[in-house]
Parts: structure tokens; sequence; C-alpha cells
């Protein structure tokens, strides 16, 4: 566990069923200020690194409200993406994973979309992620 800075910081519940959806449990406490990760379950194949390519499975919250704003689950689609073409918090909280993890990143605002957010992200917030990564390349 990295990042957690305040005392009032709290992790959430993380549902840890594989291969299903996670829920996010209640939030609690002030949000960390810098990239708290906490694994779920650890996988136990191929590791990811800076230059890795990603598959994963993904929840999005936002820390202010609790609410989701995104889910790759909702679709049955996976992402995939160069993990060097993500938000820094992905790019400093993914590596290390192994495939068939699950991971909670609570990323704050200088790490994820900054002073100008990003669709349902405003200015400033810190986000919530689990990521489940599928598979590494």
């Amino acid at each position: 566990m990295t990042g957690q800075t305040q005392s009032t910081f709290i992790f959430p519940t993380v549902t840890a069923e594989k291969n299903v959806a996670p829920v996010i449990g209640a939030l609690s406490g002030e949000a960390p200020t810098t990239l708290a990760k906490k694994d779920i379950f650890v996988g136990t194949g191929k590791e990811a690194i800076a230059t890795s390519n990603l598959e994963v499975h993904y929840v999005l919250m936002k820390w202010n409200n609790g609410q989701v704003v995104q889910s790759s689950w909702d679709s049955g689609q996976t992402f995939s993406t160069p993990l060097s073409g993500v938000i820094t918090g992905w790019q400093q909280g993914v590596p290390g994973m192994k495939e068939g993890g699950r991971r909670l990143l609570i990323i704050p605002a200088d790490l994820a979309y900054g002073e100008m957010g990003n669709g349902p992200i405003e200015p400033n917030e810190t986000i919530v992620f689990v990521v489940d990564l599928i598979k590494v390349s």
C-alpha cells in the first residue's frame, strides 16, 4: 500500500469475486493527496511494466460523491491500451500487477485529469479505479 498520507483516509471495500464486476463500498474520510493502491487479489500471470500493452476490465468512480461513472463490465467489452497512453495514476499504479489480478487505485486530480477534468470527471477531482488485469503484451 502506498500513498496513505492522511490519517482520515480509509480504503473502501471492493468485492473479490473473480470474473465478476467489482462492487466498491462506501467512501469515507478525506481523499488521499497521493496515489493510493491496494491489491484486492494478486494475479499469477505476466507482470505489467511501463511499456506493456494492457487488456483490462475497470470500474471508475468519483470520490466526491461515490458515483460510478464508467465501467467496461457494463458493455461486456474489455479495454485495451498501451500503459504509456493513459493517465499518470495508471502509469504509476498498474506496473507490478500480474494478469488475473484486481487492484484498487485512488488517484488524486494531479495524476488523473487535473484542472481540465474529462467528461463526467470534474476539474480537480479525485477518482477511484478498480482494475482487473486480463492480459499483458
